[in-house]
């Protein structure tokens, strides 16, 4: 039978939950806090894990992702009484086996419970798929883990891929990482392909640019032409469905393609067929096909923009990359791996890092995700030069203040919670008391120091990020007797 343990604060549910599916042959151990829990999954491999939402000690979604990172990979069935929708579809794409409310019926319950231990058999006594190349995908967050097991299960197969995430999170690259690890063409597609012996990956990448395809031109660029079939077309040209016969095609941002063209993509889809504009004959094309889309389909689908049926044509399987910021784990490595590469590209000696400037990278939220971050970089040694270490200082301008501007925000709602949970106790001693206006003059002055410090003294900075004028932050400099800094122009700044 199977080990599974329950982490949930009621003692009454870990009690029945534990007698019942002890009755059945399985070893339970139940946990009451999330740290408690954590501490045994690490400590045991369990097969399943039934992990209620609301904890003393945080919100067990939180707890979804490290139990699924474990090494044992345990399956987690959410038992909640709480349930939401978006708790729901945060559970499951964070790789959770099932989302049940604890009103849920015993029945639904341990139906749940026994599909996931025979998944579970099943998984242990299967043939592990071999281990695919990732190009230059970089990072082994537990975010990233759930991507990398789709994607072995996509370059094993000719599944039709979807991929989503925000800009800049890596789709092509996965798309690559599939192409490149593709098995022999033909491979489960429609018996009307002619069967090709050669792997996918020695054949075309091919990239169809959705959003830049001119929408005059669109079917010819895809499909290609016969000469004279329209006016400028002086030869027949070959189109980018029939570069990618044997490789892998690959719609970028595919949410782009106009809804006109949809119907006649969805039908080259289902029979790999196409008639290039102006012939009279189909040809075939036996392609792979890969999409990615920052958009949601699901939401173009209801605005009328783009088509059912092709979507669930797309979308056999879907790898959702998770922005930079819910991985920053992974900062770091990305970090020295795409210094390391820039230093080679452009033949300077490799660049140390102080230890503010990746804690800095660490704490931005790079909403242009790992393409913001490399771009990044690679201002940052055209600043740095010669210098052989990287700081804070070689830093874009921008980025430097949102950095400083977020530090203040998080010192100033640190003091607010501090300064309510003494509220009982700052009120209830009157020598402690001052009176309005001492406290405002206390509490500037505490303002521009730490904006004197956190712009190293820069006056056009500190008057950028206070909105303060020049001759007001002077004024007050002097009122509070802080030490003005220095006249550098906003434009002479180098970081």
């Amino acid at each position: 039978m199977g080990n599974v343990l329950v982490i949930d604060d009621d003692a009454a549910v870990c009690d029945a939950l534990s007698e019942l599916l002890t009755h059945m042959g399985h070893a339970v151990e139940t946990a009451m806090r999330s740290n408690t829990g954590m501490e045994k999954a690490s400590a045991s491999a369990y097969d399943v894990i039934l992990l209620d939402v609301k904890m003393p000690d945080g919100s067990g979604l939180d707890l979804l992702p490290k139990l699924k990172a474990l090494d044992n990979d345990p399956e987690v069935i959410i038992v909640t009484g709480y349930g939401t929708a978006s708790g729901a579809e945060f559970a499951l794409k964070n790789g959770a086996w099932d989302y049940l409310e604890k009103k849920a019926s015993v029945e639904e319950l341990l139906l749940s419970i026994n599909r996931a231990l025979q998944y579970q058999k099943e998984k242990q006594g299967s043939q592990p798929l071999a281990p695919v190349k990732r190009e230059r995908i970089i990072g082994s967050s537990p975010k990233m883990r759930p991507c990398f097991d789709l994607l072995a299960q996509a370059a094993a197969s000719e599944v039709n891929v979807l991929i989503t995430g925000e800009t800049g999170t890596g789709k092509e690259l996965f798309a690559r990482a599939i192409h490149s690890n593709s098995p022999r063409a033909a491979h489960g597609i429609e018996p009307a392909v002619p069967l090709k012996r050669n792997p996918r990956a020695e054949k075309n990448f091919v990239v169809v640019d959705c959003a830049a395809l001119p929408e005059t031109l669109v079917e010819s660029v895809l499909f290609g032409h016969e000469k004279g079939a329209f006016t400028g077309a002086d030869q027949a040209q070959q189109g980018l469905v029939a570069q990618a016969d044997g490789g892998t095609l690959f719609l970028d941002e595919v949410g782009e393609l106009p809804l006109a063209v949809q119907k006649n993509f969805l039908r080259v889809l289902q029979e790999r067929r196409y008639r290039p504009v102006g012939s009279k004959h189909e040809k075939e094309s036996n392609f792979r096909l890969v999409a990615a889309t920052h958009r949601d389909l699901d939401q173009l689908q209801q605005d009328g923009k783009f088509r059912q049926d092709l979507l669930y044509r797309l979308r056999a399987l879907t790898i959702d990359l998770p922005p930079l910021r819910e991985r920053r784990e992974d900062i770091k490595e990305l970090v020295r791996h795409h210094t390391a590469r820039l230093c080679r590209s452009y033949k300077l000696d490799s660049k140390g890092f102080d230890p503010d400037l990746l804690e800095a990278l660490m704490g931005y939220a790079w909403p242009g995700n790992v393409r913001e971050l490399v771009n990044t970089i690679d201002s940052m040694l055209a600043v740095a030069g010669q210098d052989a270490t990287l700081f804070p200082k070689h830093l874009p301008l921008h980025i430097r203040v949102k950095i400083v501007c977020n530090a203040f925000k998080e010192k100033a709602l640190t003091r607010e919670s501090g300064e309510d949970s003494q509220d009982s106790a700052s009120f209830s001693d009157s020598d402690s008391l001052v009176s309005f206006k001492e406290y405002r003059l206390k509490a500037e002055k505490s303002y521009l120091e730490n904006l004197m410090d956190g712009t190293c003294r820069n006056i056009a900075q500190a008057c950028k990020i206070s909105g303060i004028s020049r001759s007001r932050l002077y004024e007050l400099l002097t009122k509070h007797q802080i030490g003005e800094g220095n006249e550098e122009d906003e434009n002479q700044q180098t970081g």
